[in-house]
């Protein structure tokens, strides 16, 4: 995908979720990772992009879960979880004494 792609993505996203670029680069600095707003804005812009690892870090922050669809290399899965669903997932996983009962419960 092209640079300009994954810029316009980026700024989407951190919209969506209602962030200003100060805000991205505070979040970010509570995570030990010290980004100023300027770079932000050069990665929204596509004067620059975010290595691997940075990019990711995003992703969490603005909640994409589907990585390669958001930035156009994979076609999006057709099962999606909702935030509540990976709640219950993440919960399941973490009572292994309890997914017998679970699993009678829903009958499966």
């Amino acid at each position: 995908m092209q640079k300009e792609q994954i810029a316009k993505m980026l700024k989407e996203y951190r919209e969506k979720n209602h962030y200003t670029v100060k805000d991205v680069s505070c979040l970010l600095h509570e995570r030990s990772i010290d980004v100023a707003p300027k770079t932000i804005y050069g990665w929204e812009s596509g004067q620059a992009s975010p290595r691997a690892d940075m990019l990711l870090v995003l992703c969490r922050l603005y909640h994409i879960s589907d990585v390669l669809y958001t930035f156009g290399y994979a076609k999006q899965n057709d099962f999606t979880l909702t935030n509540s669903e990976k709640s219950l997932v993440e919960a399941y996983r973490s009572h292994p004494d309890l997914q017998e009962a679970v699993r009678v419960l829903l009958g499966s």
